[in-house]
């Protein structure tokens, strides 16, 4: 059950980081790379949001995904599941 919980964090970590390297390339509407950041977005935005809330403002720099990943990988993967060759 551990492993799996391991590989969802991870994987989920891998979605912030794609949403996030996607966020700064123009994609075609209809095209491959919009389809896969709109549901990047989809599966990140319930964690990013309400994150988002709460740090304040820097302009057009969005720090959400890095507080969200540093959570993630210290918290979760690393002390709470302790998983081994995390990220």
């Amino acid at each position: 059950m551990r492993e799996l919980l391991c590989f969802a964090a991870s994987m989920y970590v891998f979605a912030i980081l794609g949403r996030v390297v996607l966020s700064w390339f123009p994609a075609s509407r209809g095209g491959v790379v919009a389809t896969l950041s709109q549901l990047l977005v989809r599966i990140t935005d319930p964690v990013l949001v309400p994150v988002r809330r709460v740090l304040p403002s820097l302009g057009s720099l969005d720090l959400s995904p890095f507080v969200v990943l540093l959570f993630l990988q210290i918290v979760v993967i690393n002390l709470i599941l302790g998983c081994r060759g995390a990220l």
